[in-house]
């Protein structure tokens, strides 16, 4: 078959267009490849290549009032795990489960951190040992996809002596990622919890860094491989603190580890918490990297309860130390004076309906003034000024000062105190219709019983307002500008009686006596509440309290004590409230060492 020769030359044309267009297609995809998305390309390329690392921040430091440390950082090591996928972590750590004596729980950890987040490396030891390191290093050939690093671990170095109020750190939980969703925080890194450490989160938690290492297509980090310069992780800002870390080590071991009970002391004009104490206290160093389930078993099966804070999440009945507050009601409303008798003098009891109202003290106390009473603690002598200021006013009354609040203070785990919010709604809602008289309630509430549970740190707002000119700090650990309110509304000159009654409780007679300081005057008040329950040989169990400041002329602290279930009364609490005082007033008090005899 033979063609013509124009068919040729317009066949050989079209075949030339034809490769011209498929050369300039390539040449176009070339260049653009090459020249227009070449950045994209690269980086796509560098990040096959390289691997982000992330490098944990150091938290910030925090100090006490003297910058001295109560949660610091040092040298410890994590060890993590590239992985491709499931299958592959699996088979890993099966491997490293010999290596280094991994459990069953670290193993399913470490696969829901994968799950959670696989972009980043998995998390094998939060806070590894030396001796596991060693070991690692001397399989560094087995594991190759193993990274180990220096990572900065969290300490506490007083330990439980400030584990009431420090906190600590631990791992995320899958219930933390998605209710911070946005903030930043991943899978498998360590958070705040309770106390200081969860309070101050945001600032304390600093900035992660990245750290690059080349890998090869199947995660391999390339031994001396190229890599980009890393990011250099930023430490979280310190925190300063009011407290006195000195102070706070002397209570830890004034409580030692059989007494279980709670501390709180602060200075009365600012609020500043000097120390807060919750025995038997947890080891914040025990929580790092994660708790023992050993460890955390003793504390949840201890019937002390250690995990219950009870400086701020405890709710007691605050018995007499709530008879300052009767008194300040009786007084702001001019139905008493300090020279005031009750029309029944005390022998031991007090009718009132169909029962018997007993004294602590089964002589009876006689004829009392309101500072004799405060003094003695007369139950016979608050029934009846319960009686002439009246359950609606009573209830106000404590509801303006403050003990339907929380104190404020800047701990994440405090309670809300129980107490009355109306008159008669909460007694019909609570006991029905007629299943309460307001008779009973104005009695029970007048000595601090009945519907009245406070807080430790509570109580220690109330009595820093009977310490100064009637207002009312909000108790801080933070360091930083006080904040106060009017609470009560008597006059300097009621204020100091009030104080000079309250001096009687520590003197020779007081309730208190024996736990009276040489050369200082403490104004103080005991508290004995009943709790219902009984010892194993059937004696009553109280909430034994002690509430007191000194100087008492010019109070420079205020220590309210408060020991549960036990069968002593509140002298007991006066005495470790006492020597708290001593011990602060022995060391230093506005730079002036004060000679306590």
């Amino acid at each position: 078959m033979s063609f013509h020769p124009n068919d040729v030359v317009r066949r050989g044309r079209a075949a030339s267009f034809v490769v011209c267009g498929v050369l300039v297609f390539l040449l176009s995809a070339f260049f653009r490849a090459q020249v227009l998305r070449n950045q994209q390309y690269s980086l796509q390329s560098e990040e096959n290549r390289l691997r982000q690392i992330p490098t944990a921040a150091p938290r910030g430091k925090i100090l006490d009032r003297n910058n001295k440390p109560i949660a610091e950082n040092v040298v410890g090591y994590s060890v993590t795990l590239l992985a491709q996928n499931e299958d592959t972590l699996r088979a890993t750590m099966d491997r490293l489960r010999v290596t280094l004596n991994l459990t069953n729980k670290q193993i399913e950890d470490a696969i829901k951190r994968f799950r959670r987040d696989r972009t980043r490396p998995t998390v094998i030891l939060q806070d590894a040992s030396f001796d596991a390191v060693s070991v690692l290093e001397e399989h560094r050939m087995e594991f190759p996809s193993l990274i180990v690093q220096s990572s900065p671990k969290r300490i506490y170095p007083d330990g439980q002596a400030v584990g009431a109020f420090s906190g600590y750190v631990s791992e995320i939980s899958e219930g933390e990622l998605a209710n911070l969703a946005g903030a930043g925080y991943k899978a498998g890194q360590l958070i705040g919890k309770q106390g200081l450490e969860k309070q101050y989160e945001k600032e304390l938690r600093g900035r992660e860094g990245v750290q690059f290492v080349e890998v090869d297509a199947r995660n391999r980090i390339v031994p001396n491989g190229r890599t980009r310069e890393d990011v250099t992780p930023q430490e979280g800002p310190p925190l300063y603190t009011n407290i006195d870390i000195d102070l706070q080590e002397y209570v830890h071991g004034l409580f030692g580890d059989s007494t279980a009970g709670a501390a709180v002391a602060i200075i009365p004009q600012t609020g500043e918490i000097l120390a807060l104490y919750s025995s038997p206290a947890i080891d914040p160093n025990r929580f790092v990297g994660g708790v023992s389930s050993a460890y955390y078993d003793s504390l949840r099966t201890d019937p002390r309860q250690p995990l219950y804070n009870k400086a701020v999440q405890g709710q007691y009945a605050p018995g007499s130390t709530f008879k300052l507050a009767t008194s300040v009601i009786g007084l702001e409303d001019s139905v008493i004076t300090f020279d005031s008798h009750m029309p029944t003098a005390c022998n031991g009891y007090y009718y009132f309906g169909n029962r018997t109202w007993h004294c602590w003290k089964k002589e009876g106390h006689g004829s009392l003034s309101l500072a004799s009473a405060i003094a003695q603690s007369c139950d016979v002598y608050f029934y009846q000024l319960g009686q002439k200021i009246g359950l609606t006013r009573l209830v106000a009354g404590g509801i303006s000062l403050g003990f339907d609040k929380r104190a404020g203070i800047d701990l994440p785990e405090e309670k809300r105190p129980i107490f009355p919010t109306s008159v008669p709604a909460y007694f019909n809602q609570k006991f029905g219709v007629k299943g309460w008289t307001a008779g009973a309630q104005e009695l029970n509430l007048s000595i601090g019983q009945g519907d009245n549970s406070q807080t430790v740190v509570n109580m220690a707002k109330f009595y820093s307002a009977l310490a100064t000119d009637g207002n009312e700090p909000i108790p801080q650990i933070r360091r930083g500008p006080p904040q106060k309110s009017k609470l009560v509304n008597l006059s300097a000159d009621q204020l100091l009686q009030l104080r000079k009654a309250m001096m009687g409780v520590v003197a020779a007679g007081g309730t208190a006596a024996a736990s009276a300081i040489q050369g200082v005057n403490i104004a103080g008040k005991t508290g004995t509440a009943q709790t219902m329950r009984f010892s194993k040989d059937g004696k009553p169990l109280y909430y034994a309290w002690f509430a007191g400041m000194a100087p008492a002329e010019d109070p420079k602290i205020v220590v309210v004590v408060m020991i549960p279930n036990v069968t002593f009364e509140g002298s007991g609490s006066a005495h470790y409230a006492t020597a708290i005082i001593a011990h602060y007033l022995h060391t230093r008090v506005n730079n002036t060492i004060i000679n306590t005899g």
